[in-house]
């Protein structure tokens, strides 16, 4: 594009010397001259305002820019307090394509860069821990894993950018809906509470074999009754830590918790009590990729609403856990 600008000056110049040769050509009175002076006056506006409108169409768009709009459209106040910042790369970069994705995993950079996409957006951490910083790493900055993953992301001059807490805070949070959405549950949610669902009545054991084959999880954690008959549902994805498990399990009605994942010595031994004392509840371990994925798929097809310049393709983190065949 930054070729054709030349060419349209050119054009306009032509037009302008043309149309002034036809005037003195043509003999005209001194009104008519007023007259040709004036319209030439408008043409050569037109003309500027007509490459001024293709410069601004033709400017590149940015990462910090592209965040700019996700921070207008959001929907609520921006908190200054939040993991939702640059995490590596030149913000001011122009971008060429998004991967939005659930977690910013190696396997997940490389089939990003691979297809063109240098602006990452991801849901989770990239570098081990939630503020993104490798303190608890022995060896700090020098770690191999650590390094070896800087390095990649500098040698193909990728941007990332995470996106957790207000994808979450929105009026809709955005993994409730992707996840309702996947599991064809929005016509059971809960007008008032959008983390529960009051499904069909089926029993714990087709519950999680449906989760299973719904989500394509690799391995799925159970605890309670097979045979438990359940229709009330929480669905709580990522880790959302003991206090929040524990106060949607014992909401009115509730008799199993999906999460994402949960401390054994937590959640997992208190549904576990609850089970050994004969109460009606159980919990479904989806584990956290699984659990918020169908989340971040959302986030791209809502990202491509109003970012347009660049192509925005959902890159799912591949799940790490296997189970060995029996």
């Amino acid at each position: 594009m930054v070729f054709l600008e030349p060419r349209r000056l050119n054009v306009r110049e032509t037009l302008l010397s043309n149309a002034m040769r036809l005037c003195i050509k043509k003999g005209l009175s001194m009104k008519n001259r007023s007259f040709c002076a004036w319209a030439l006056l408008l043409l050569a506006a037109t003309s500027s305002i007509g490459a001024n409108s293709a410069a601004a169409q033709d400017k590149p768009l940015t990462a910090r820019e592209v965040i700019s709009r996700i921070q207008a459209h959001v929907g609520i106040p921006w908190q200054q307090e939040t993991v939702d910042t640059f995490k590596a790369g030149n913000p001011d970069a122009q971008v060429h394509g998004i991967a939005v994705t659930m977690m910013a995993t190696l396997d997940v950079l490389q089939r990003g860069a691979a297809a063109g996409q240098n602006l990452i957006i991801t849901h989770e951490p990239t570098f081990y821990n939630h503020l993104d910083k490798p303190d608890e790493l022995e060896q700090k900055e020098n770690d191999p894993v650590l390094a070896a993953k800087r390095a990649f992301i500098q040698e193909h001059n990728l941007v990332i950018w995470r996106f957790h807490d207000h994808w979450h805070r929105m009026k809709r949070d955005g993994i409730e809906a992707g996840m309702a959405r996947a599991l064809d549950w929005e016509k059971f949610q809960d007008a008032t509470n959008q983390y529960l669902f009051v499904i069909p009545e089926t029993d714990l054991e087709h519950l999680a074999a449906e989760l299973n084959s719904g989500l394509k999880i690799h391995v799925i954690r159970v605890v309670g009754d097979p045979k438990l008959k359940v229709n009330k549902v929480a669905l709580v994805p990522g880790s959302s830590g003991f206090a929040k498990e524990t106060r949607a399990l014992e909401m009115s009605g509730v008799q199993v918790l999906v999460t994402g994942e949960s401390r054994e010595w937590e959640t997992v031994e208190y549904v576990a009590d609850a089970v050994t004392e004969g109460k009606p509840k159980a919990l479904i371990i989806l584990g956290h990729i699984p659990s918020e994925q169908p989340g971040m798929e959302e986030c791209a097809r809502w990202l491509k609403t109003f970012v347009t310049e660049v192509p925005v393709e959902f890159v799912p983190a591949r799940e790490p856990f296997w189970a060995p065949k029996e």
